[in-house]
């Protein structure tokens, strides 16, 4: 060895004392040198380093042929070790400097290399080089030389409007892991002044480092060493992210040379770390299947074990490693066997533990999952998922959402043979058990969130290709008559039909019944159970729900029956945008699933064309496109040979729509005006339409005709009237709503025929109206044709033409209606449909041609609703301007020509405002007192038409018309709805007078379809109107349905006593109906508005009772005690001022924001409504509770109810709250105390009754099959002990517990333990002897929690023993109305 390579380092320059003070510092920090020794040190450059390595290399070499050793060497030439590792540190540390250079850096790295070098030449701890300090240095000196982008989401900046400029509002401690994030985010910034050779020559002396610790690793045991062996672990961990790595990595490659990355070189490491030279193999493992861990999860985990680890962006650098970190580990367990496979064990449950809720990292965490349970053996498999099952019912949300995602990840693999599994963990294997007590239990999660994704993933074991999965879902929701194909291959589990079991324990018998029948009533409440989540109010759940819903209907597990159907049809009008959208796509794919079933393609048109309608363009946009894709593109010219599928799927739906569906029409109408501004249509398909008009598809043809036609002026005309002609000569062949189609497109053609022609097609129209035997339906729209054809730009000819053609038809109608009227047998000669026909035909012409209607004509319709045609006989030239008319009474003509004489009547008033003013008050009355159903619908009808044209006088009998919401027939009540809303939304008609409150009854009516229309009107028509409606009149409901008139100011409208009576909600027997109205009021009101309400309550109505300004009489109380409760419906507190999501469920990392920002809301909403309370309420509840005391009146107990109730919030402050009445106070706090008590000891005795006895056949059946999921326990460090029974929460499913602190304090005596897996900070897996916080990490505990515990995990972690209690809490406390009495003793209530 030449000395001369090391003349650059200085040694014999550099003082004693310089070395000494290094060494004494333990090479924790950087000691500067003299200027002199520093400058020149500081000129080294990097050939220096690498000639000195390549020196000091030949020692390291197996065949190396050196006389003496390096360490004798540097003694006989005087050079101390120390010094020189004491230099070589000098170098690293300059490295660590945040403004270091690219020469300082390369140094830095050369540095280290040449320390790992020494530490591998024989004799370096006898020669004191080593240290285990500047060896962790050594080897994490390139995290700080090599300026990496370290994959974490950047800070976001802080806002200017949160924070002053230049300060913080609350100063953070720095501890280790800020610095260093402080430095790598300065190093980043950094990096964009280094070049492209800078980051080479940089990089191959990390590759130089990396090569130098591998080598180091084969020779110099970290036996005794175990934290450096923790810090190589750790870093070879960071190397994983250095590069990208390319292709797959041979994890048996030994020779380092012949790596390809530094990724490889990393994985390399690990293998060597776990050989028996560094230690115990299964420390090793356990060290490196940590770091590993947060490689898998995409996280970046810190020094720290206090901070959490933040995520990674996920980019394909970070997936790479995290698929060779898989890769890696199989690789181990192949190799090592069952010594790697407890582990694993232990990894998949710290994936589990540590997952969070972002839907990416859950989707790669799972399919890790996966992946890795499929290395474990049967018995170690059944064991995780016994595991995983009391693991989904954890208490925090993202575990329960990241357990389904694993049973999800699980089931795509192949089901685990029951060989040399177990036998107490055989029913653990069966993808039956992952589905039905892991999976589906979810449904019933406290989380929305997680339901929607149980659901969603239900839907999706469908679709798996593994039968026993499809079979497991079918078990769930077997029915009656819904057997289905995979039933009936399934033959496990089969049970005779007369073998019974015990279905469940009632309070007073046992309950027998068959398998079959337990089976069928079970799978009946399961299909109930999804179709409440189709209505739920979270917007995740219902569209779950439908996806689940459609993949039952599309298996056919569940039948398609229309009332299945329905319910997605009726999702597509869902208020929520998305819901409905994919409402959209479910009923798409269950069309092309089943294609010829008629329920799914009505469904499928109520769906897409009510969608079309819709407000929101995105949801009409994807109508408009289904509609497109599955009808108009399927139009092609026609010929005789076959269809496709496609093809006759457009033509039924078409042929639906012309008669199952003719409804619908109107949608389908809005869907044509839209592509008609769009210039939609194309020559083509104008033409391969018209093929068809003489098809068997010809309904179909002339139905898209009449909504196309007017969108083009050039089209096969000829066609269209061989057409028509063919169809007059067989009119009555043809179908009705085919005929009103023709009609519509023989209209609209109108203006593109020669005269000859249009003349004919007025004589066919003409010639077919006389003959009178045409449908009502027909004759509006063979009237419509006709008008087409008169019309013309001189607005005169136009008239004249009507008065011509409909005058005509209105002169052969008044002379049938004389025939039978006016002539004494002519109501022998009456056919009543003939005249209904005639009375259509009348008023339908009429209003084309106003002139052409007489006195005598009025007169004779008026006639047929009257007693009074024997004045008309006598004077047939001579009539009188008006007869004697007060209502419609009865005569010889029967209901149905009565109910269309009044709407014959109702057009001609249109054209004729004399007759408005005659014949309202006629209207009116017969409203009131009229008999017969139709007609009084008909009137209905009639006055809101007259409405439009006529406002200000059909405004005066809007009460008239209100008083039908109350009407003895369905029907009527229904219309009155609808016509009320479209006034109203048109704003012809004003919320004046009792309008609204009658309109709110019909949300009570005993109808639901009419209930849920009313409500639908309110909130998606009306209130978008007028936001303020609901709290306008609010008050004014309480004393309007309870008939109260005496307050000055409410219910003060004009009324008769009759009108009241029957719009009256009075009574306790309506008080159900009355409260329901208030809660919906409520509900849909905002923050202020409910403020404001309350406000106005203690102004206008409590100040009045408590000034004696209203009476305390009967009625007087009834109204004192609605108001109170009222004021304690649940829908009465302010939004702001309650919990967002479950009362178990702690806010994740990303929604804490969230969280915090409704916990101030709160705060402060709280405190504006205490002072508000304080200083107006209360004064005026003190004031009433001593009137009503002195009257000793009933309403004390409302009273004392609200006050419960607004307390609850409150419940330390009561005395605060009531400082002027001690003793209302008191009372106060002893019945909240009370009502506490009394809702324990019921939550108690409900639960106690969920239990079976042990010796029940329950009991004993429930051995033999799979435990359900039990809850989960608290961590406690104990050596472990058998669970015990009996525990309360036991009995409760997750979903059904809340906090309690007398439920959580039982909860307390219970713990849960997993062998063989707890891992403390500084030793490795052993029994712990402290309690843990429930985060857990490798370096606290492993086993999260066992798959024996019968009660859930509180989120605090675990209580010590002086928490525990062995009973309820008993209270102590005295009612101070009996303060004189003797305390009553109580008996302890056990909780066990």
């Amino acid at each position: 060895m030449e000395l001369i390579t090391l003349r650059f380092l200085r040694l014999n320059e550099i003082p004693e004392a310089w070395v000494d003070a290094v060494w004494d510092l333990e090479f924790s920090e950087r000691k500067a040198f003299d200027e002199p020794v520093g400058d020149e040190l500081a000129a080294t450059n990097a050939k220096d380093f690498q000639k000195l390595y390549r020196t000091l290399l030949v020692f390291t070499q197996d065949d190396a042929k050196t006389e003496k050793s390096v360490w004798s060497m540097l003694q006989e030439n005087g050079i101390s070790v120390k010094a020189l590792v004491a230099v070589l540190s000098f170098f690293v540390f300059g490295g660590k400097s945040k403004n270091a250079g690219v020469k300082q850096r390369v140094n830095a790295l050369h540095a280290a290399s040449l320390y790992l070098l020494l530490l591998g030449l024989p004799g370096s701890i006898a020669n004191k080089a080593f240290h285990g300090d500047l060896l962790d240095v050594c080897t994490d000196i390139w995290t700080h030389c090599w300026p990496q982008d370290t994959g974490k989401k950047r800070k976001k900046e802080p806002s200017k409007c949160s924070q002053t400029k230049g300060k913080r509002a609350k100063p953070r401690r720095k501890d280790f892991d800020d610095e260093e994030e402080e430095e790598e985010d300065e190093e980043e910034d950094a990096a964009e002044h280094f070049s492209g050779q800078d980051l080479v020559e940089i990089r191959t002396a990390v590759v130089l480092m990396a090569e130098r610790l591998l080598s180091l690793l084969r020779t110099f045991s970290l036996k005794d060493f175990e934290q450096n062996a923790k810090n190589c672990t750790q870093v070879f961990s960071k190397l994983l992210y250095f590069e990208p790595i390319i292709g797959e990595i041979n994890f048996a490659e030994q020779n380092i040379s012949k790596m390809k990355s530094i990724p490889e070189m990393a994985f390399h490491g690990f293998q060597l770390l776990h050989s028996p030279k560094h230690g115990d193999q299964e420390k090793s493992l356990l060290r490196i299947f940590h770091r590993l861990l947060y490689v898998i999860l995409m996280m970046n985990s810190s020094r720290n074990s206090n901070i959490k680890p933040t995520l990674l962006v996920v980019n394909q650098g970070v997936l790479a490693a995290r698929n060779q970190a898989i890769a890696f580990i199989c690789h181990m367990v192949n190799e090592m066997k069952d010594l790697a496979l407890p582990y694993v064990r232990i990894l998949l449950q710290h994936i589990c533990f540590q997952m969070v809720e972002k839907s990416e990292f859950r989707t790669h965490g799972a399919q890790a999952v996966g992946r890795l349970a499929d290395l474990m053996s049967s018995s170690g498999y059944a064991g995780f998922v016994r595991w995983l099952s009391n693991f989904s019912q954890h208490s925090k949300m993202a575990g329960r959402l990241f357990s389904v995602d694993v049973v999800m990840a699980l089931l795509d693999q192949p089901e685990m043979s029951p060989e040399g599994c177990d036998p107490d963990l055989v029913d653990y294997l069966p993808h039956k058990y992952l589905i039905q007590e892991v999976l589906f239990a979810r449904r019933m999660d406290v989380s929305p969130t997680v339901q929607g994704h149980a659901l969603t993933c239900l839907a999706q074991c469908l679709e798996l290709p593994s039968l026993n999965a499809t079979r497991a879902v079918q078990s769930l929701f077997t029915t009656i008559g819904s057997q289905s194909e995979l039933h009936a291959q399934a033959t496990e589990g089969s049970v005779s039909s007369h073998q019974t079991q015990t279905c469940r324990t009632l309070p007073f018998r046992t309950v027998e019944l068959s398998n079959a029948d337990s089976s069928v009533c079970e799978g009946k409440v399961n299909f109930e159970h999804l179709l409440r989540r189709v209505k739920h109010s979270n917007t995740n759940v219902r569209k779950s729900a439908l996806q689940a819903l459609v993949g039952l209907l599309k298996h056919n597990v569940v039948p398609s029956t229309w009332e299945n159907l329905s319910i997605l049809a009726a999702r597509c009008r869902d208020p929520a945008v998305s819901v409905k959208k994919k409402a959209l796509q479910c009923v798409g794919e269950l069309l092309s699933v089943k294609p010829g079933c008629s329920d799914v393609q009505k469904a499928w048109l109520e769906g897409v064309c009510s969608a079309v309608m819709d407000s929101e363009s995105s949801v009409q946009e994807k109508a408009l496109e289904a509609l497109d894709e599955t009808l108009l593109s399927q139009i092609k010219l026609f010929s005789e040979g076959y269809l496709d599928t496609s093809q006759r799927l457009a033509w039924d739906l078409l042929h639906r729509l012309c008669h199952d569906c003719h409804k619908l029409s109107r949608y389908f109408s809005k869907a044509f005006d839209i592509w008609h501004k769009q210039n939609h249509f194309t020559p083509s398909f104008f033409s391969a339409l018209i093929s068809h008009t003489e098809s068997p598809h010809a309904a179909g043809a002339w139905l898209l005709l009449s909504k196309v036609v007017i969108s083009s002026s050039k089209l096969a005309y000829g066609k269209i009237l061989d057409a028509w002609d063919k169809i007059m000569n067989n009119w009555n062949e043809v179908n009705t709503k085919t005929l009103c189609n023709v009609l519509c497109v023989i209209g609209d053609i109108a203006p593109h025929l020669n005269r000859d022609t249009r003349e004919r097609i007025i004589s066919d129209l003409m010639s077919q109206l006389k003959t009178f035997t045409l449908s009502l339906d027909v004759i509006n729209a063979a009237v419509e044709a006709l008008v087409q054809y008169g019309l013309s730009e001189d607005i005169k000819l136009t008239q004249a033409f009507l008065n011509q053609h409909c005058g005509e038809l209105v002169s052969l109608c008044e002379s049938y209606l004389a025939s039978i009227i006016l002539k004494k047998d002519g109501m022998q000669n009456l056919n009543e449909d003939l005249m209904v026909k005639y009375l259509h035909t009348l008023g339908t012409a009429s209003v084309n041609c106003p002139a052409k209607i007489s006195k005598r004509t009025i007169l004779l319709v008026e006639s047929v609703l009257t007693s009074n045609s024997d004045n008309l006989a006598g004077a047939p030239v001579d009539l009188p301007a008006s007869l004697p008319l007060s209502q419609f009474r009865a005569n010889a003509f029967s209901t149905k020509i009565r109910a269309h004489g009044v709407l014959a009547l109702g057009k001609l008033c249109l054209q004729h405002d004399e007759l408005v003013q005659k014949y309202l008050p006629v209207f009116a009355r017969e409203l009131e007192e009229g008999t017969e159903v139709s007609v009084r619908n008909n009137v209905v009808v009639i006055m809101c038409d007259l409405c439009m044209r006529y406002t200000n006088s059909v405004d005066y009998y809007i009460p008239n018309i209100s008083s039908r919401l109350r009407d003895d027939s369905a029907t009527i009540r229904k219309n009155t709805v609808i016509m009320l809303t479209s006034l109203l939304q048109e704003e012809y008609v004003k919320w004046k007078g009792s309008l609204f409150f009658r309109f709110i009854t019909a949300l009570v009516d005993p109808v639901p379809s009419i209930s849920n229309m009313c409500e639908y009107c309110l909130l998606h028509v009306l209130l978008k109107k007028n936001p303020e409606m609901f709290s306008q009149h609010f008050i004014e409901c309480i004393f309007y349905f309870n008939s109260y008139t005496q307050h000055k100011s409410y219910n003060k409208f004009p009324q008769s006593d009759k009108e009241m009576l029957s719009s009256s909600l009075k009574g306790p027997q309506n008080r159900e109906k009355r409260f329901h109205i208030y809660c919906f009021l409520l509900k849909h009101c905002t923050d202020s508005q409910r403020f404001s309400i309350l406000n106005k309550i203690n102004q206008t109505v409590l100040v009045c009772f408590a000034d004696q300004e209203l009476p305390l009489d009967t009625d007087g109380s009834d109204i004192l005690s609605e108001t109170f409760g009222v004021l304690s419906l649940k829908e009465m507190k302010l939004q702001a001022m309650k919990s967002s999501g479950g009362a178990a469920e702690e806010p994740e990392e990303e929604n804490m924001a969230k969280a915090v920002l409704e916990a101030a809301q709160k705060k402060i909403v709280s405190q504006v409504h205490k002072k508000v309370f304080i200083e107006h309420t209360v004064p005026l509840i003190i004031s009433l509770k001593h009137c009503l005391e002195q009257k000793r009146s009933p309403v004390l107990k409302d009273l004392m109810a609200y006050l419960q109730v607004t307390m609850q919030d409150y419940k330390n402050e009561v005395k605060e709250f009531f400082a002027g009445d001690e003793l209302l106070a008191s009372e106060l706090e002893f019945a909240l105390k009370e009502t506490e008590e009394l809702r324990v000891i019921e939550m108690i005795e409900n639960c106690s009754v969920q239990l079976a006895p042990k010796n029940t056949p329950t009991a004993q059946s429930a051995v033999l099959s799979p435990a359900r999921p039990r809850p989960v326990l608290p961590l406690r460090f104990a050596s472990p002990q058998p669970p015990q029974p009996n525990s309360l929460l036991s009995r409760l499913p997750l979903t059904d517990r809340r906090p309690n602190s007398l439920l959580r304090q039982q909860d307390q005596r219970q713990s849960n333990y997993l062998e063989k897996t707890v891992m403390t900070k500084g030793r490795l897996f052993s029994t712990p002897k402290a309690p843990v916080i429930v985060n857990l990490t490798f370096d606290e505990v492993s086993a999260i929690f066992s798959d024996k515990g019968t009660s859930c995990m509180e989120e605090s972690g675990v209580c010590s023993s002086e928490q525990r209690v062995s009973g309820a809490k008993q209270w102590n406390v005295q009612s101070p109305l009996r303060k004189k009495n003797p305390p009553r003793q109580r008996t302890p209530t056990n909780l066990e």
